[in-house]
């Protein structure tokens, strides 16, 4: 993801700056002075037409023509948008423009602007887009009034042609819009159908309307763009445009939202658990027991209050766990027992983390396929050195899909009958061919040939699929003699369920 692009806070000026230059570069004062209060990642975007060359000659004079009159009442000089330009610069703010037209694109070029905007009504401009990906720089482009074929068509093109990085903006092209037609849900599915594309929201809502940019922080927007205005005695802003102190709101909004979602990953601390501890029942001695003597159901009863270090009846009645004391007890005394290592209870984690994994990235097993546990030092070494094997087919070819769990590694091997090429589904690969170490993303293949030592590890954790010739049982060779010497049965665990 271009690092422009994480977080950004677009303020849109459009034609707010009423043709005035000062009037425009108090817009941006104040717009700088937001950006430092808040330490966000933002910037101010214009809107370039040539407009000797964009309106029809025939139109210029139209009154009823919409727009026409507003656009050339507003008319700056390309002199004046540089005074603006180098303006938005001295306040720390990212440069952005929105072009109409070719020239327009030439001028953005020349001006050193950073961030090419594509406006909703040219995100099917076909020769304006062409202009566009030719000057190489960054580009985000608004989806109002795009259907789903068509946001299609315009990620492909921009994927083959934004050398530079390119986002997508989820837009609703009505001034202003009311709640019922923002549809933000779009938002998931846009992420969800183009990885690794930068997804936002580019919002046209009444200004007072701060629900929005939370939901669509919650939604996983990370680029944000609202119209902006600084009204006077004399300037009214239109329904749809941000005064600076709206605009603070509206920030701040976003920011309460952004702590209140956090991270995709959980973190559990130490006042939360003592907190669910002062809930939970704590195992006490129904009756007294002796040291060295297995603890039973029938010997205990739940209770609470739960002393720290005191065994739960969550902790005593899962699964196989075997309790025996280690000294004595008297009746009504709390339990304080250590869990004694329970392979049985090892490889159900083992097999609900991988589950959780296929299932979170849409990997649908069917029916027929065998799991495998590779567990090269014993599977109390599993989450360390290792992976989960789900065998699909082995003919003359093979398919198998391997689940690498969070800070797992597959240590150095390799194979003399089998060539295979590995294709990462999601997640991030790291993966040792010979002395060459390549970092995989989601949709990189690569071939591992014959003789060829390899080895792989996995960051976050990954899954991916491995195409193969026929797979032998005693085709895997590791450097390792501590794993060479054993036989593929105790390094593997093959399961009946899953």
């Amino acid at each position: 993801m271009n690092q422009l692009f994480n977080d950004l806070f677009i303020f849109e000026m459009a034609n707010n700056h009423q043709g005035d230059v000062n009037h425009g570069l108090a817009i941006i004062k104040a717009m700088g002075e937001i950006k430092r209060k808040y330490a966000i990642n933002a910037g101010v975007k214009f809107q370039y037409r040539q407009l000797d060359t964009f309106i029809h000659p025939d139109y210029r004079h139209d009154t009823k023509a919409k727009h026409i009159s507003r656009f050339l009442s507003t008319e700056l000089t390309k002199e004046q948008f540089h005074t603006l330009v180098k303006a938005t610069r001295e306040e720390g703010l990212v440069t952005i423009c929105t072009p109409f037209d070719e020239e327009s694109v030439d001028l953005i070029v020349e001006q050193g602007i950073e961030i090419i905007k594509v406006a909703s009504c040219s995100a099917d401009d076909w020769p304006l887009l062409k202009k566009i990906v030719k000057a190489n720089k960054p580009v985000i482009a608004s989806t109002g009034g795009l259907d789903l074929p068509k946001i299609d068509n315009l990620v492909s093109f921009l994927s083959h042609k934004a050398t530079n990085n390119f986002a997508i903006l989820h837009c609703v092209g009505i001034y202003p819009s009311p709640n019922e037609v923002l549809h933000l849900n779009y938002v998931e599915r846009l992420i969800k159908r183009y990885p690794g594309v930068t997804i936002g929201y580019s919002g046209h809502e009444a200004p007072d309307n701060y629900e929005v940019v939370q939901i669509a922080v919650a939604k996983g927007a990370c680029i944000f763009e609202r119209h902006v205005g600084l009204p006077t005695d004399t300037i009214k802003l239109n329904a749809y445009s941000m005064n600076p102190a709206q605009v603070d709101t509206w920030i701040a909004a976003a920011q309460r939202a952004r702590t209140i979602c956090g991270s995709p990953d959980k973190a559990i601390t130490q006042e939360e658990v003592d907190s669910l501890l002062s809930l939970k029942r704590g195992v006490f001695a129904r009756r007294e027991i002796k040291k060295g003597q297995e603890i039973t159901a029938e010997d205990v009863f739940f209770a609470m209050p739960c002393a720290k270090g005191q065994l739960t009846s969550g902790e005593f009645g899962q699964y196989r766990t075997k309790w025996v004391a280690s000294r004595n007890y008297k009746p009504k005394e709390g339990i304080f027992e250590q869990s004694q290592p329970d392979l049985y209870k090892n490889i159900r984690a083992i097999i609900h983390q991988a589950k959780g994994m296929l299932t979170e990235a849409q990997i649908n097993l069917g029916n027929e396929f065998e799991v495998e546990l590779s567990h090269h030092y014993g599977l109390e070494q599993f989450p360390q050195t290792g992976c989960l094997i789900v065998n699909l087919m082995n003919r003359e070819y093979c398919k198998k899909l391997i689940v690498v769990l969070p800070g797992q590694t597959h240590p150095l091997h390799k194979h003399k009958r089998k060539e295979e090429t590995f294709h990462l589904l999601c997640g991030d690969l790291t993966l040792k061919l010979d002395e060459k170490v390549f970092q995989l993303k989601p949709g990189d293949m690569h071939l591992i040939e014959r003789e060829t030592w390899h080895s792989f590890f996995s960051e976050k954790g990954a899954i991916f699929e491995e195409v193969s010739t026929t797979h032998y049982r005693n085709d895997s060779y590791y450097q390792d003699e501590r794993i060479s010497v054993l036989d593929p049965i105790q390094r593997k665990t093959v399961l009946d369920t899953f």
